[in-house]
Order: structure tokens, then C-alpha cells, then sequence
């Protein structure tokens, strides 16, 4: 029986566990707490924004899978050395589940760009890819759970989190201008 979608083969396993590595390495960073939300800002959603930019949607996809997975597990891969089944539910755990839609979104617009030939249109549309994906649609996924799980009501939970904001833009432009810096050295074959 054939699947209609393509299995990945062993090179992108590869990859996508390469781009859970990066997200895993990041994670060492210490996690800044802000004292009036119970989410940290971390390094780690760059590595998101980045795995989609250079990795493609499939197989960032599988790269948060995997990160997911180790979570579960109870690996500390999680900034400040966190993980566990207790992560998955607690107040932070939307806008981790928020990685997985976020790397498709950002994966599936890079791949639609890659044949802009303008290197500032293309880099603009790299961190317009990373602001839908990486910012918006991880900071929609947090601020619904968040809202859920602590009761907070919703407009507390959205003022609280763009607290974030000025940090994801950077982080956004810095992924892009890696991206592009990757792109010198190799072809990248998003899928």
C-alpha cells in the first residue's frame, strides 16, 4: 500500500534530529523568568524559527516531534533544565506545543520563497515567515493554554505575553540572517 506523502528516509531523520539537537542546545541558556506570567523567555524558539528556515516543513516538524518526545520522557532538555510529564500540562506547555505548527508554518514559507532571487526580499520574506510562525502562531497556541489551565482571563494572558515580542522580532531576524549565513556554505533542500 503507498502513502500518499512520502516517507522520510534516513538523511532527513537525520536532519530533523540535528535540528532537535540545536533546540536541545539552546535550551542551555538560562531561561529569564518574568515574574508576572509563569513562561520564561528562552533562546529556544529561535531554534524553532531556524529549524523551520533551514530544515524545511517536514522535517522541522519531526525535529519538534522528537524534542516533544525527549520531553516526555523526562529529559531536562528544556530551558533551566526542565522536562517531564508535568511540563506537558503545566502553564508554559501551549506555546511548547505552539513548536510544532510554528517549524511547519516557518518551514513551508521558506520553501515557498527559496526562489526569490532579491536576497532583501528574500530575507524580509524569511523573517515575515518567522514572525507568522515562530512568534504569532507559538504566542496564539501559549496564550489559549496558558488562559486555560491558570484562569487567567485572555486579555491578561496577550498583555503578559507581549512582553515577548521585542525579543521574538530579534530572535526572527537573527534566525533569518543564519539562515541566509547557511546558505553561503551549502544548498539547503527544505522538506
Amino acid at each position: 500500500m503507498n502513502s500518499v506523502a512520502p516517507s522520510l528516509g534516513f538523511r532527513d531523520m537525520t536532519l530533523a534530529a540535528l535540528g532537535a539537537g540545536m533546540v536541545v542546545a539552546l535550551g542551555a541558556t538560562p531561561p529569564i523568568p518574568l515574574g508576572i506570567l509563569p513562561v520564561p523567555i528562552t533562546l529556544q524558539t529561535f531554534g524553532v524559527m531556524l529549524a523551520g528556515l533551514v530544515l524545511g516543513p517536514r522535517r522541522a516538524v519531526t525535529a519538534m516531534l522528537v524534542f516533544v518526545a525527549l520531553v516526555a520522557l523526562g529529559l531536562p532538555v528544556l530551558a533551566g533544565g526542565r522536562g517531564g510529564l508535568g511540563v506537558l500540562v503545566g502553564p508554559s506547555a501551549g506555546y511548547l506545543y505552539g513548536w510544532i505548527p510554528a517549524a511547519f508554518v516557518v518551514g513551508g514559507l521558506a520553501r515557498r520563497f527559496e526562489r526569490i532571487g532579491n536576497p532583501l526580499v528574500r530575507g524580509a520574506s524569511d523573517v515575515a515567515a518567522c514572525l507568522l510562525g515562530g512568534v504569532i502562531i507559538v504566542h496564539a497556541c501559549g496564550v489559549v493554554w496558558l488562559s486555560l489551565v491558570t484562569g487567567l482571563g485572555w486579555w491578561t494572558a496577550l498583555s503578559g505575553t507581549l512582553l515577548f515580542a521585542p525579543g521574538d522580532i530579534v530572535k526572527a531576524i537573527l534566525a533569518a540572517v543564519v539562515c541566509r549565513r547557511i546558505e553561503t556554505f551549502i544548498t539547503l533542500d527544505r522538506r
